[in-house]
Formats: structure tokens, sequence, C-alpha cells
């Protein structure tokens, strides 16, 4: 994806109409808006909380021959190491599937196993032909057999498909996907993982992504997404990369996946004609990463983590900044969040991953928590009713950090009770802080 220069005056869109702006403008092409009147918004930054500074191992030499990437280098990112100093200006990996990475939080259609990939064939006999895979049955009849459209053949039932409802647990990290109350599918899509720095101390990973309903197979997009994010930081985290680094990385990479999905322009489409990738695949993403005292947060769009300290006296904070017109208009000084928010254009996104993005800005941040407490990712179908972070906090139980999957069952739940008008997806990510004057590991 080809990254176009930045408008002067800040902004991407317009902030009266929302319509892409260009680089150079004075006024909005579309409505007439006056630019030069727009307050500049202060750029993303992560914030670096107060904490015993991280003794990060250095990444390895790379391969020069796979250093390519169209679109913004961790270098041009005003992201901190873990002494806080700015990162190295060193681009970001084309990482793509690693040999056997799991798949993280389950969220993908499997295909029925084949049973010939367990049978043991004697080649100086005649191989045994293989046993006939089992038909499911209804589950409300439970009498008439399922046919491939998902229907029972006997009742005509629709059969619940595997990503209605998923979870996930690794001890280390959790995550629920629900498909809610009012939509036909779950769009979205979940990966989690554990794995080792080159220390041997523990990295856990969460990424969850929202497919965009008012794009094409939305579902799928939200799943390849969580997939090569997943994949691409079980391959960098073990190698020493800096999380930071890593999570835009796995961004990066997960814009590729999502691009991909594309398919070719008919025969009457040229294939650089601009309406070939109209109404594309497309997502949100946003993941964390919680590894050697860090506690990093990537995303692009309006999925959030949130931050919830075990001890509720303490302050929780929400640790991601939407991409939507809301946000925005606070930002640009243009309205207060109430108005903004009470806008029916407020949760309209300006950033997602797809091949029609008008350009793929990852946003990253590095904190260091000085106590323990519990990362929550989530997509809006769970915010939308607890979207502060003391109201996330009321909500996400007290052994959320010791229960993590039980935690993230409750949230779904909250959800649910809410009325549940979108799919809710949440993973919850255990962070335990080193105690006062312990060293580094």
């Amino acid at each position: 994806m080809s990254q176009n220069p930045k408008p002067s005056h800040g902004l991407s869109v317009c902030p009266g109409c929302t319509e892409p702006l260009e680089s150079g403008d004075r006024f909005c092409g579309a409505c007439g808006y006056d630019l030069s009147t727009a307050p500049v918004a202060e750029p993303d930054r992560p914030t670096v909380a107060i904490g015993t500074p991280v003794d990060w191992p250095a990444a390895p030499p790379r391969d020069s021959g796979s250093l390519s990437t169209a679109t913004q280098h961790p270098g041009d990112l005003p992201g901190t190491d873990s002494g806080g100093n700015d990162l190295t200006a060193v681009e970001a990996g084309a990482h793509g599937l690693p040999p056997g990475a799991p798949a993280g939080g389950g969220d993908f259609e499997l295909a029925a196993p084949d049973p010939r990939t367990s049978v043991q064939v004697d080649r100086t006999a005649a191989p045994e032909p293989p046993p006939a895979p089992a038909v499911p049955l209804c589950v409300a009849c439970r009498a008439g057999r399922v046919d491939t459209d998902g229907y029972c053949e006997n009742c005509g039932h629709a059969q619940p498909r595997e990503r209605d409802h998923m979870e996930r647990d690794l001890g280390g990290v959790a995550a629920v996907s629900d498909r809610g109350l009012r939509h036909h599918r779950n769009e979205d899509a979940f990966a989690v993982a554990t794995t080792a720095l080159p220390d041997g101390s523990p990295a856990a990973l969460a990424i969850v992504c929202d497919g965009v309903s008012s794009a094409t197979r939305p579902d799928e997009a939200s799943a390849a997404a969580a997939e090569a994010a997943g994949a691409s930081l079980l391959t960098s985290l073990p190698r020493g990369t800096h999380p930071q680094q890593a999570m835009h990385e796995a961004i990066v990479a997960a814009s590729r996946a999502v691009n991909s999905l594309v398919e070719g322009p008919g025969p009457d489409v040229p294939e650089h004609d601009p309406h070939h990738h109209r109404n594309a695949p497309a997502c949100t993403v946003v993941g964390s990463v919680v590894a050697g005292g860090l506690l990093v947060v990537g995303w692009v769009g309006d999925s959030r983590a949130y931050w919830v300290p075990d001890d509720r006296s303490a302050p929780p904070a929400r640790l991601t900044e939407d991409d939507s017109w809301a946000a925005q208009m606070v930002a640009t000084g243009l309205m207060n969040e109430a108005e903004a928010y009470a806008d029916e254009r407020a949760h309209a996104i300006t950033g997602w991953l797809g091949a029609d993005a008008y350009e793929l800005e990852p946003h990253t941040a590095a904190f260091k928590p000085d106590r323990s407490g519990v990362v929550v990712v989530c997509t809006d179908g769970l915010w939308n009713y607890a979207e502060g972070a003391e109201d996330m906090a009321r909500v996400v139980p007290a052994d959320a950090a010791e229960r993590p999957l039980h935690g993230a069952q409750v949230l779904v739940g909250h959800a649910l009770d809410g009325g549940g008008h979108d799919n809710i997806t949440v993973a919850l990510v255990p962070f335990t802080a080193a105690p006062q004057g312990a060293g580094s590991a």
C-alpha cells in the first residue's frame, strides 16, 4: 500500500464533511471548509508511565533484503524504547506466517479433518478406504442431518456457526467473542498467544479485530488481520525485537493480509481503476503485548484498550484514542466531547485496515505500570456499554488478573445484558508489576 503525504494542515479528512483531503489543500473541495481556521491536532504520542526501566535485549542484525514496506517506519512514529528514548529508525520487517504458528483465537472457519492424515498406509498391501466422516445432527431436533449449507434437513433450523461464540484461555491471556443479539454473524476475530523473550522471560499478546460491516467480507478481513498480526508478534518477540516496534510491524502485517483479500478486477475493469478497491474488505485492529515489564498497545480504528489496576482505588485509564469522526472533532477543538459523541456521525471511523483506506497510520504506545492490573482489549461491542475508563473498571471483576477467562466472560455478559447490539470481543491480558526495588529481568 502506498502512503500519501500528510496534509500540511494536519488533517486527513475535512472537519466539516469528512471528505478526504489532499496535501496542500487550503479549502475542502467538497464543502469549501477553510482549512486554515482548523486547529492543528496534537500528534499521536506514546505515554510512558513511571516504573523501573527495563534492560531490553538488542535486536539481532536483519537481512536487508527483508526490509520492505511502503508504509511509515517505526522511526517515523514518536515511539519510545524501554528507557524512554526515541526508537531507532529501523524499517519494519515484512513477516509472513511462520510455519506451524498457532492460529491464536480459534477464530477461523476450520475445514473438516481428513481422516487419511492419521492413517498409516501399508504400501505392500491395498490401502484401507478411509472411514466416512460423522454426519452432524441438528442441535434443535437432534434427529435431522445438517446439510452443507448449515441448515437441518429435517426441521430447517440454522445451526450455530463456529464463530458465533469463541473462547480461548491460555492462563496468561484469555479472550471471548460472541455474535451478540442483533447480528446474523460474528464479524469480530481475535488471536491470543504466549511466547518467551530471548532471556526466557514470558510474553503475552492479544489482538482483537472488528470487521467493517459496510465493507464486503468483513468476517474474513478480521480473521485474516488477527491471524497475521498474531503470527508476526510470535515471530518478532522471541528474536528480541522491541515490543513497540514489534506491534507496529504486526499492524503492517495485518494490513497486508486484509489487502490480499481484494479480488481481481473483472474483465471490464482496468486493474488500476480507483473504483476497483471501493468497498474492499476492511476491519479495525487493536492489540496489546505484556513483556519484560512493558505494556505495549497498538491500534488502527475504534477498537480500544483499557488499563484496570488490581487496586481499584488507583485510577484506570484508556490507552487508545479512536480513529473516528468524534475523536477528530474533539482533538481539533471544533467540538467538546459531549457535542461530538452526540452527533450521528460520531462513530464514523477515519482509520481502518483495507485496500480502500486513505493511508495506513498505525498508532503505538508503551507504558510501564508501577502496579499490577489487567489490560482490556476490546471491540466497540463491549465499550459501547462501558465507555469511560471508570465505567470499564466497574464491570471488570476484581479477580480478572487471576481468572482472565472468567473476567472476559463476565464482560461479554455485561454487553449482552445491555442489549448486545453488536458483535462483542474482549481479551484480558494480566500485567504483574515487579516488586518495589527489584531489578529488571
